[in-house]
């Protein structure tokens, strides 16, 4: 591909990259190594890039306002390719771009070189970056052609062997003709010898005139029902008059000559026995009933209520059909069933762990409790966008996208904050949402890119009304999920959420945990100080405020196990949270631990604009420093404060984290299909 036919994607990005440099520059003098960069800069962009306009608005902010690219001898622009340059050679530069096809990132590398460099060595290296990331599109292009291909050609060959087998069927074959045991035909990649027997049978239904996915069938009762009404009601070997019509999934099927036997499941996992005799329903229809049924198939059955002679009770069939054929196997349900396949395929783990399926019934009704508690407290449950022009509400790093309607990127939410605040300006005082937000970060026991949050806010409350809320909703969520404040956790144990919860400020605990005075006074080269001397990681980008959070995880994170409220954080990283009203250089931020993790979190709400605007500023500067999550500038939030947002106080909680405290699960497991890593 030649630097040409690429222009254009740099013309796009130039127009964002521009609208970024506007947002974030600050007053400062600028240097003479600047004004030779930006020299470098216009002939570099100028060989890919047909438009100059929004280079020279550009050129005009560096030369009023100096961008804060400088970091003392070394410069990084861009921390999420390790792209650095030192004593005027890039280091490690050619594989880092060779990673990426980002343009924006190209961008900023050709920025870097043109400060670190003369312009014939940026304009060289320049241009072999960009053609590197071109090559690399290129080839990322054919390889995802390619994938979908053979995506295509493997459902096309899995479809014709479908045709091959009901062909065979329809010229009269028997089960047994129909199908290709060794996969001579189609190869080791068709179907398996199970799937294509029941992909005949299914050819035998259709070719018979039964339809193996029927509209309609007669369903009178439910299994769970018929339970209720018979359930120990009976004596072995007794009858009733009572005629139902149920349905469910075949778990076990035993054919004993004249007399077959089906254990059917509902799908909360409740079960009753089926009974189905050649002297009731005739010759013919047990012999296909014995040729068709196969486990995990949904089964229909009418018939009377009975008890068998063993006691069992049972459904004597007058009538039977099959209501889904199923041409994938189950399981052995007697085996424990492996992480993988817990994962990749939730609904195999619905049928056969019925702790999975406590675990989506009991996430709907703590869910459902949340809702409640909410509506008695008169809040209003909202729905705010997805897609944002700008990211905000929370420090963490977003997916991205493009909406080609406008032309423009976009974000997958990671916060629904800054809209909910909104409402609070519109008048809605008490407003909620419960939704799901997206994260482009690592995936551990307790983190996943998609999730489901919950955030509230309420007009003219405080961190402290906020936090007696949030264990209101917590204590009457376990109660109606699990009947009690006290649960049991899949290990056994048992964990209190009841009586009074514990409260530490962050100053104070590490203060005790070292030994010595920390406050928001304390520098941060002491703090960086006593974090060597512990081994605590350091951030590349780092603040005070960093430093005393890093400090008190070291300590505490995981072991805070009973409901604990650590409050008054550092305002450096809390950039939407109203300051302390008596500890200057704190905020008014609580964090609830459970468990030895982080639950929830709560503010008293920042709502003066002129404060957001210098917190926004800060994370700009931050941004630009190399932190991925720290936020941009929303200038429309800003304007919505200035219109007047009620004193607040607010609160978020992930749903997913919710039960994990209340079942001691992973987030894997509280999240009813969590996101893996596909394995084609």
């Amino acid at each position: 591909m030649s630097l040409p036919s690429i222009s254009l994607k740099f013309s796009k990005n130039l127009e964002k990259f521009y609208k970024k440099i506007r947002l974030y520059h600050f007053a400062t003098e600028i240097t003479l190594r600047t004004q030779r960069a930006l020299s470098n800069i216009c002939k570099i962009t100028s060989l890919f890039v047909n438009n100059f306009v929004y280079l020279n608005k550009i050129i005009k902010i560096f030369t009023k306002k100096a961008f804060f690219f400088r970091k003392q001898k070394n410069i990084n622009i861009s921390t999420k390719t390790n792209v650095f340059c030192k004593n005027g050679r890039p280091n490690r530069a050619n594989s880092a771009i060779k990673r990426t096809q980002n343009p924006y990132i190209c961008i900023t590398y050709w920025l870097q070189l043109a400060f670190m460099t003369d312009t014939n060595t940026a304009m060289s290296a320049a241009q072999n970056a960009a053609e590197s990331a071109a090559q690399n599109a290129a080839e990322n292009e054919a390889t995802a052609t390619t994938n979908e291909i053979d995506t295509v050609e493997h459902a096309e060959m899995l479809l014709a062997q479908d045709e091959a087998i009901a062909k065979r069927v329809n010229e009269g074959a028997t089960l047994d003709e129909a199908i290709d045991p060794s996969n001579k035909e189609f190869g080791p990649l068709a179907h398996p010898e199970q799937v294509q027997m029941r992909v005949a049978k299914r050819a035998m239904l259709l070719k018979e005139g039964v339809q193996p996915y029927p509209v309609h069938l007669n369903v009178t009762d439910t299994i769970e029902k018929v339970r209720k009404q018979f359930d120990g009601k009976l004596e072995a070997g007794e009858e009733t008059d009572t005629e139902v019509g149920i349905a469910g999934r075949v778990l076990f099927l035993r054919n004993a000559g004249g007399l077959c036997f089906v254990k059917l499941s509902a799908g909360d996992g409740t079960t009753i026995q089926a009974m189905v005799s050649k002297k009731e329903i005739g010759e013919e229809s047990i012999k296909s009933f014995k040729q068709m049924v196969d486990l995990g198939d949904h089964l229909y059955v009418r018939g009377r209520v009975i008890s068998s002679k063993t006691g069992e009770l049972s459904v004597f069939a007058t009538e039977w059909a099959i209501a889904a054929k199923a041409l994938q196997p189950l399981p052995a349900l007697h085996k424990e069933l492996s992480d993988d396949t817990r994962t990749r395929k939730p609904y195999i783990g619905m049928i056969a762990d019925e702790k999975i399926r406590d675990m989506v019934r009991r996430r709907s009704h703590a869910v459902a409790s949340l809702r409640r508690t909410f509506d008695s407290h008169d809040f209003l449950e909202v729905e705010t966008p997805m897609l944002q022009t700008v990211h905000g509400g929370a420090a963490a790093r977003p997916f991205t996208t493009h909406m080609n309607a406008f032309d423009i990127d976009l974000y997958l939410r990671i916060a629904p904050e800054l809209f909910l605040k909104r409402c609070l300006v519109g008048g809605i005082d008490r407003v909620f949402e419960i939704n799901r937000d997206f994260r482009n970060e690592g995936v551990d026991a307790t983190h996943a890119p998609e999730f489901t949050m919950l955030e509230a806010y309420q007009a003219y409350g405080t961190y402290d009304t906020i936090g007696a809320l949030t264990k209101e909703l917590i204590q009457k969520a376990a109660i109606d999920a699990f009947g009690s404040t006290k649960v049991t956790l899949l290990n056994g144990e048992e964990y209190d959420f009841g009586g009074e919860w514990k409260q530490i400020t962050m100053y104070g605990s590490l203060s005790e945990a070292l030994g010595e005075e920390i406050t928001p006074e304390t520098s941060v080269e002491h703090l960086g100080a006593i974090a060597d001397k512990l081994g605590v990681e350091r951030d590349d980008v780092e603040n005070h405020g960093k430093l005393v959070e890093h400090l008190w995880e070291h300590f505490y994170e995981d072991k805070l196990y009973e409901p604990t409220f650590v409050r008054d954080f550092p305002v450096e990283t809390s950039p939407l949270v109203k300051g302390h009203r008596t500890k200057p250089g704190m905020v008014e931020k609580w964090d609830l631990y459970v468990r030895g993790f982080e639950l929830a979190t709560g503010y008293s709400e920042l709502n003066d604009p002129v404060v957001q605007r210098e917190r926004f500023v800060a994370q700009a500067k931050d941004a630009l420093a190399g932190d991925v999550e720290a936020m941009d500038i929303d200038e429309d939030f800003i304007e919505a404060l200035g219109v007047g947002m009620p004193p607040a106080g607010g609160m978020g909680m992930g749903i997913d984290r919710l039960l994990i405290a209340l079942t001691g699960a992973t987030i894997r497991e509280t999240i009813t299909f969590p996101l893996v890593k596909p394995l084609r």
